[in-house]
């Protein structure tokens, strides 16, 4: 089994992910010629930007979330604990008067916790991930009014340095959430824990039978997907200058819509950090482009569903053409 774990020579199955990627591109590639065409204002420079800046919340939330669906597990918290974090650094800049690197680490710790708890709580009682990120998600979400008062906090300029910094209109975050997304993708696919983390998806008996434990490899998925959206309620507090109890309300669907779409199976055992990426790009534009064709709400939800039931479809019908 051990060999198992190590990269072998390319084959058929990393011929196919790059395939899957490809047709990923594609995709987006036709969304984008598709809304250019049917309405005036879509493939300009304005548009592109925007869509570019409004992504590295979900981008950062996807990298940690790629690799909790990889070990076939679930994490629902992400929305909240991204809320909880931004609450913490609001609460820190505001009534505890620290400085943004402070109270940063302070959300970045709020976020790891959450992770921590989720994967000790799933992993050493051997509860579904499921109902434990369930749960975590209305903990996090009461945690966050209690500590806002229930009330907007504006953060002010203190915290808007984080996407001061531009180039060629795109915000440093953008450029932080790409950074990260290539740090996942290598850790995934050159490091053995991303190699554990595939195998665990894959056959978590085998693995242990082969002498590796399972359980902390699962608990530091956790933690790293706990990392991630806390560090995605920075670049959100960021964003907007201020810290909303109400912030990223259903942003946990739309995360795992996007590694979903991108390819990563709800099986686990299978996924791409790029791929991932391609998902959330998919989403965006097909939100954008709706938005600019007047599309109402109610369109854009059942579009966007269809679509990520397509994509488990098309990932039911890839894994059953697979070798056994």
């Amino acid at each position: 089994m051990s060999a198992s774990l190590t990269p072998g020579p390319p084959g058929p199955a990393r011929r196919g992910r790059g395939s899957d990627l490809l047709g990923l591109a594609a995709v987006l590639v036709a969304l984008i010629l598709t809304f250019s065409l049917f309405t005036q204002r879509f493939l300009t420079l304005v548009t592109l930007r925007t869509i570019a800046n409004q992504l590295p919340e979900i981008v950062i939330a996807a990298v940690g979330l790629t690799f909790v669906l990889l070990i076939a597990g679930i994490d629902l918290s992400v929305g909240s604990v991204l809320a909880l974090s931004s609450a913490v650094l609001g609460v820190s800049m505001l009534r505890m008067d620290l400085g943004l690197p402070l109270a940063a680490a302070l959300a970045l710790g709020a976020g790891l916790a959450c992770g921590a708890a989720n994967g000790l709580l799933s992993v050493g009682f051997g509860l579904p991930s499921f109902i434990v990120t369930l749960g975590t998600l209305e903990m996090a979400r009461g945690a966050t009014y209690l500590l806002t008062r229930s009330q907007t906090q504006y953060v002010g300029p203190g915290v808007e340095v984080v996407t001061r910094a531009e180039l060629l209109g795109l915000q440093a975050p953008f450029f932080g959430a790409m950074a990260m997304v290539g740090l996942g993708q290598v850790a995934l696919s050159r490091t053995v824990f991303g190699r554990y983390a595939a195998a665990i998806g894959t056959n978590e008996e085998a693995v242990r039978l082969s002498g590796v434990d399972p359980r902390p490899v699962k608990v530091a998925v956790f933690m790293l997907s706990g990392l991630c959206a806390g560090l995605a309620g920075i670049v959100h507090t960021a964003r907007l200058a201020s810290s909303d109890p109400n912030a990223a309300v259903g942003f946990e669907l739309q995360a795992i819509a996007a590694v979903v779409v991108g390819g990563t199976s709800l099986m686990g055992g299978r996924g791409s950090v790029v791929g991932s990426l391609l998902g959330a790009l998919i989403i965006a534009v097909l939100g954008a482009g709706l938005a600019q064709a007047g599309a109402q709400e109610p369109t854009k939800r059942l579009v966007t569903g269809a679509v990520i039931v397509a994509a488990v479809v098309a990932d039911h019908f890839r894994r059953r053409g697979e070798p056994a």
